[in-house]
């Protein structure tokens, strides 16, 4: 079997139903060798960073997520001290996320800009969650100069126009089980322009399974079918996509 990453999932999340080891099991036997474990908030960084100190194929990533609460605002310091552990290979996820937040969200460009800044501070990749604010998303990493590190557009879902704005920002493209809907049809359009040199595959686990599992709780071990899916539509062998995105992600992520 050809063998895959996932490039972003949140095992203390899945750890909820199903155990540490049945994850990294079960991931094993699909052949995943490796994958990303991506914090959503300050408080939860730690244990992810201790996850991937325990088990050499899980790596991490710190950040807080857009629609994270907070009391006191995250500073760059407060990332800095996280990411600087050797087990943390990437800033995020950080974004903009107008779906779920309301208001003036100018708090929220805010949050983007100190974790770009942070990743420029600290020679990182960050990863990007975008959702209903593809122009701002792109115009602040613009403005902050964020293709000097990089990183991924992470369960990309916007439409091609956007997905080269972001690789000509030294972004590479990542597809969730999202792309295994039926009715994803523009998103499967833009999985066959997106080259392989600037893809990804993901689970985003335990959210959005990809088909045959839609509506069950994902996990890593399923980053195979999205591997499949894209293979399939863009009429190439699953080795070579598998190659190609395990390539991409050793050399964003070190």
């Amino acid at each position: 079997m050809s063998s895959l990453i996932d490039s972003h999932c949140h095992i203390p999340l899945l750890s909820e139903d199903l155990a540490v080891n049945e994850i990294i099991n079960n991931a094993k036997q699909n052949d995943i060798v490796h994958m990303l474990c991506v914090a959503i908030d300050l408080e939860g960084s730690p244990d992810i960073i201790d996850l991937a100190k325990q088990y050499p194929m899980i790596s991490a990533s710190v950040g807080v997520h857009p629609n994270t609460e907070l009391q006191n605002e995250v500073t760059v310091d407060d990332i800095l001290t996280l990411a600087s552990d050797v087990e943390v290979v990437a800033i995020g996820e950080t974004g903009l996320d107008y779906f779920r937040s309301k208001g003036d969200l100018e708090w929220q460009r805010d949050r983007f800009r100190t974790h770009i800044n942070a990743a420029k501070e600290i020679n990182k990749p960050l990863i990007i969650h975008t959702r209903n604010a593809k122009e701002d998303v792109i115009r602040v990493l613009k403005e902050e100069g964020a293709d000097k590190v990089g990183g991924v557009m992470h369960c990309f879902v916007e439409d091609w126009e956007t997905a080269q704005a972001a690789m000509d920002l030294n972004f590479l493209i990542s597809f969730s089980g999202i792309v295994t809907f039926k009715n994803a049809k523009d998103l499967h359009e833009v999985a066959k322009q997106v080259p392989l040199e600037q893809m990804l595959v993901e689970t985003d686990s335990p959210y959005l399974a990809p088909m045959p599992f839609r509506g069950r709780t994902n996990q890593p071990a399923y980053v195979r079918h999205v591997a499949e899916f894209i293979a399939s539509l863009k009429g190439i062998e699953l080795d070579l996509l598998a190659q190609k995105t395990t390539s991409n992600y050793q050399s964003l992520f070190n």
